[in-house]
C-alpha cells in the first residue's frame, strides 16, 4: 500500500486555496467595477445617455451613404437602448456579487457556475453590444469623439481572463 506524499498534498492544498484566493479577488473586482459603472450610469444617467445616443444615430461618423441607413435617430429608442444596457449592467453585477460570495464561502461549484453567468453577461455587453454592434454596425470606430472600444475591450478581456482563471484545474496534481 502506498501513502500520498505529505509534500504534495501541502503543495495541492496551497495551490487550490491560492486559486481559489484569486478567482474570489478577479471576481471581486470585476463585481466592484460593474457595480460602479451600473450606479454611475443610474446618478449620472445624462453622461453616458448622450455618448448612447450620438453612437446609435451616428452623428460623428464618416456619413458614408451606404451606413447611415443604419443609425437610429428616435430619442425614445436611443433612451431605451440605454436604459437596457443600465439594467443587463446592474444584474451582471448583482451576479458577480453572489458569485464573489459563493467564492469566498468556498462553494467552488455554485461560485464558479454562478460567477460564468456574471462574466459572460459582460463578455456579451462588452463584445457584443458595443465591439460588435456599437463598433461594426454603427460604426463606431469612425468617431473620434464617441468611440468606447478600448474601454469595450478592456472590460472584454478582463472579464475572459477571470473566466478562465476559474476554471484553471483546481486541487488537481501533477505527477512527475
Amino acid at each position: 500500500m502506498t501513502t500520498p506524499d505529505t509534500r504534495q498534498i501541502t503543495s495541492t492544498t496551497g495551490t487550490t486555496r491560492a486559486l481559489t484566493l484569486t478567482a474570489t479577488l478577479l471576481t471581486g473586482v470585476v463585481a466592484l467595477y460593474t457595480a460602479l459603472v451600473a450606479l454611475g450610469n443610474i446618478t449620472d444617467f445624462g453622461t453616458n445617455q448622450q455618448f448612447v445616443r450620438h453612437v446609435l444615430a451616428m452623428d460623428t461618423t464618416f456619413k458614408d451613404d451606404d451606413l447611415m441607413w443604419r443609425a437610429i435617430t428616435s430619442t425614445w429608442l436611443q433612451d431605451a437602448a440605454y436604459v437596457a444596457i443600465i439594467a443587463w449592467e446592474t444584474v451582471a453585477a448583482v451576479v458577480l456579487i453572489a458569485g464573489t460570495w459563493f467564492w469566498a464561502r468556498r462553494d467552488e461549484a455554485r461560485a464558479r457556475r454562478v460567477s460564468t453567468y456574471g462574466l459572460l453577461m459582460l463578455m456579451l455587453l462588452f463584445g457584443g453590444g458595443f465591439i460588435a454592434i456599437g463598433g461594426e454596425w454603427f460604426a463606431m470606430w469612425q468617431s473620434s469623439d464617441w468611440n468606447g472600444l478600448d474601454a469595450a475591450l478592456r472590460v472584454f478581456l478582463l472579464s475572459g481572463v477571470v473566466l478562465i482563471v476559474q476554471y484553471l484545474p483546481f486541487g488537481r496534481t501533477t505527477t512527475d
